[in-house]
């Protein structure tokens, strides 16, 4: 086949009914996200809480590192009357729809000023329906497309994260273009009507046929031979989805693929979760917010993820993730000189617009290679255990990205580099003494540009990973495929 007809075939590989599937749900996996993300750090600014207590609310999201743990029950437990009705995935995603929505409806009637506790119960509440939401709403995805048809996965992915940036973008924009004029508490009862499309979105999409309930079978009735029915269930359940990913991806392997996994979004992790505060306090309105970062923002991660699946199907997707990891590296420092020129839109537009391409093509080839590491007897839970390391990173750490900012913003650096040049006296330390008198006590050197340094230099030991192992990667991928 030549360039111009492979070319064809990819792109015609789009028209699958699928993958619209896909996109919808990809949508209410992205919503929560901007109900206790974005929204509720713009809440949170805006009512004059610390960056230090902005970012450690955020540890609430430590529940999607955490999802793994009860994922076996999304493989295993059927839903009274849901599952009937729905299916072994859409049934769990729309039980957990409604108590997103009960949440949320909750939240409207409290203010963070008075009622803190409790609106940071109520997010947990969202993000633990959320986080078990999202081990559905994947497994659903890799259930659609069967072992012989891995070359849609770019495809699926990319329809996953176009769908995710859209119920987290297009919400958002809504929002932070009404928080001046309404209030918060009215933006989040306008966000219940989100959660109603979200539900309506699992309403419409179809549930996938798959062998899975023959798979766990066969993985019981090797137990059953040993053992009691209820010892089998729980060993099937909770035990044989993580033995078979490491039986499958052959041990060390297994152990270097979630290790490079936790490390790869770390940098883009604390970007995320300080770039509201830092858009609020470097000059930018509430309005700005909404249309630069949701709104163009939005549009730009669609285009862009689009482009990328493609390039991604056509060329590999470990390739893929070195291209999307070093460009997502090099687009942070695109903030670090925002904090240097300030509240300057023609600048904004440009850094959301090159971030949005970075983070969509690393996204897709992220997605991409998760997918393709689990198997369908148990793809709920091992995606989860994959895409759990990566929230852990996104999470658990993230939620220090304020405390960093303002230990930059405070820390005696003058100091440390005399101890630097007293401890080594080596001429690279006195060319840091240099720079630091000539540059670093100036008014554009502040805590938010070496802040936004940091981050883009958090992704280089996964790619140092990723290049050492890339060929054991490449061999995996291609048995994968093959199997």
């Amino acid at each position: 086949m030549d360039s111009a007809s492979s070319w064809r075939a990819t792109l015609a590989s789009y028209w699958d009914k699928r993958l619209a599937w896909v996109f919808m749900l990809g949508c209410a996996s992205g919503f929560p996200w901007t109900l206790v993300g974005s929204n509720m750090t713009g809440w949170l600014t805006d009512a004059g809480f610390t960056r230090t207590s902005i970012g450690l609310f955020g540890s609430i999201f430590v529940v999607y590192a955490l999802n793994f743990i009860w994922a076996p029950l999304l493989d295993r437990v059927k839903l009274p009357w849901l599952y009937a009705r729905l299916g072994q995935r859409r049934s769990w995603i729309l039980l957990c729809q409604l108590c997103i929505l009960a949440c949320t409806l909750a939240i409207t009637q409290l203010q963070p000023s008075e009622h803190l506790l409790m609106i940071a119960l109520l997010a947990l509440g969202i993000t633990t329906a959320s986080a078990t939401q999202d081990v559905a709403i994947d497994a659903f995805r890799i259930d659609s497309f069967s072992q012989g048809e891995q070359h849609k996965l770019p495809q699926a992915s990319a329809m996953a994260v176009m769908g995710w940036w859209t119920g987290y973008s297009v919400p958002g924009y809504l929002a932070f273009i009404n928080a001046d004029a309404q209030g918060w508490n009215t933006v989040y009862l306008g966000m219940a009507g989100f959660v109603l499309l979200c539900m309506l979105f699992t309403l419409l999409a179809r549930e996938p046929h798959t062998d899975r309930d023959a798979l766990q079978q066969k993985a019981a009735q090797r137990q059953q031979r040993q053992h009691s029915s209820m010892f089998t269930w729980l060993y099937v359940t909770l035990v044989e989805p993580f033995a078979e990913f490491f039986r499958r991806n052959q041990g060390s392997i297994a152990v270097s693929i979630l290790l490079f996994v936790f490390l790869f979004n770390i940098g883009q992790a604390f970007l995320g979760r300080m770039s509201v505060t830092f858009y609020r306090q470097i000059g930018f309105s509430n309005e700005e917010i909404g249309h630069y970062s949701k709104l163009i923002g939005w549009g730009a991660t669609l285009s862009f993820t689009f482009v990328s699946s493609a390039i991604n199907a056509r060329f590999g997707i470990i390739k893929g993730l070195f291209i999307g990891g070093v460009a997502m590296s090099v687009s942070n420092l695109m903030f670090s000189w925002i904090a240097v020129a300030g509240p300057n839109t023609d600048l904004l537009l440009a850094a959301i617009v090159v971030d949005n391409f970075t983070s969509a093509f690393a996204s897709v080839a992220f997605v991409s290679f998760l997918s393709l590491l689990t198997g369908q007897a148990f793809s709920a839970t091992q995606y989860a255990l994959l895409a759990s390391l990566g929230n852990l990173g996104r999470t658990t750490l993230a939620s220090f990205s304020g405390a960093l900012v303002d230990w930059l913003d405070s820390m005696p650096l003058q100091r440390g580099l005399n101890d630097l040049n007293t401890r080594f006296e080596a001429g690279w330390t006195e060319w840091l003494l240099g720079f630091y008198h000539r540059h670093m006590q100036s008014d554009w050197f502040d805590a938010w540009s070496v802040f936004f340094a940091i981050t883009a230099v958090m992704v280089v030991p996964s790619l140092v990973l990723l290049w050492r192992l890339r060929h054991a990667f490449d061999d995996l991928l291609k048995q994968q495929t093959r199997s």
